[in-house]
């Protein structure tokens, strides 16, 4: 049920409706819309579902400022020439919204990664050829058996829309379960009955969040993605009373993802934590953008950590055998 807005809420919404045009709001409002973008050359672009990103049109640089001013007071912030980087919620829809003004960029420029409106089920992957039978299955084990699952890929690879397939997997198939969920913009959608939402910001860390869920009775640790420090404590928090996690992370790969989780944790301890990292991360799976649409090209399970290496086990199609492996420590 959305919150009523105040007069001055009001006021700020139809404002910022003016400034940002009807280009910009027509593209919103799209339902097949996963990005706007304003360059500096005042070129808006849209990339869409299944499409390649296209000039929609223009957007002045005056425009572009005021939109961002107005941004700013709904957020209780600035954008100015000291703090030249804006960024947030977007007041309109909570889409994801980074702004940049000079003297970083020659002229204002902007990103909104529009939020989801739709959950898509892991069934509509399957009939969408991103996801094979037997990876769908392998998931819904992973969710049955609480195993934690990492999804890993490149920017705007569709890691957090199959998040939330994967969340609305949690819903469907352990409905009493309750779920703590932790991210720092609102893109994760979650129909569960007994769930919190926490949301970091430059005053609290999701460390900060992190820490404070433990005390919150979770059944499940979701982080929304996972950028730094915080790795090693949900690494801990999964391995110590509260499987069936779920998190996702940039990484080029399967095996890219248990690597670039060293990397993160590396920012808290120098202490090497492979073995944690081997016994806590069951499932890695990789999604990217492909000639055809968003896939999920891997899917690894991680069976521990030994003589310095990583023990997997790779689940293919249905027509692959499975192959089974090991990935060499990268600091070794």
């Amino acid at each position: 049920m959305s919150r009523v807005l105040t007069e001055t809420e009001k006021r700020q919404h139809d404002k910022l409706s003016r400034e940002l045009g009807p280009l910009v709001l027509k593209a919103l409002a799209d339902p097949l819309t996963i990005e706007v973008m304003l360059n500096p050359d005042s070129r808006l672009w849209v990339e869409c579902l299944g499409e390649n990103m296209k000039c929609i049109g223009t957007m002045s640089a005056s425009s572009a400022i005021g939109a961002m001013g107005t941004i700013a007071a709904c957020l209780d912030t600035v954008v100015t020439r000291e703090n030249p980087i804006l960024e947030g919620e977007l007041p309109l829809d909570g889409s994801r919204f980074e702004g940049l003004i000079p003297p970083i960029v020659a002229r204002p420029s902007f990103a909104i990664r529009k939020k989801a409106i739709k959950v898509f089920t892991l069934d509509q992957y399957v009939e969408a050829g991103a996801l094979t039978r037997n990876q769908r299955r392998r998931i819904a084990q992973a969710v049955l058996k609480r195993e934690n699952i990492l999804v890993v890929g490149g920017t705007s690879t569709g890691k957090t829309t199959l998040l939330n397939a994967i969340i609305e997997e949690i819903r469907v198939l352990t409905a009493e379960h309750r779920l703590i969920i932790i991210e720092d913009t609102g893109e994760i959608q979650c129909t569960a009955d007994n769930v919190l939402v926490m949301r970091a910001n430059k005053d609290v860390s999701m460390l900060d969040l992190l820490k404070a869920t433990l005390r919150l009775r979770p059944d499940r640790i979701l982080i929304g993605e996972v950028r730094g420090a915080e790795a090693l404590s949900l690494l801990k928090s999964w391995n110590t009373g509260h499987p069936g996690g779920l998190a996702s992370l940039h990484a080029n790969s399967s095996q890219a993802g248990l690597i670039r989780l060293e990397q993160l944790i590396s920012e808290a301890t120098a202490a090497p934590m492979q073995p944690l990292i081997g016994e806590a991360v069951d499932l890695v799976i990789h999604i990217e953008k492909t000639a055809t649409g968003r896939k999920v090209t891997g899917m690894l399970e991680v069976l521990g950590f030994t003589d310095g290496k990583y023990l997997t086990r790779e689940v293919n199609t249905e027509n692959q055998p499975t192959h089974e492996g090991s990935i060499s420590n990268a600091t070794a």
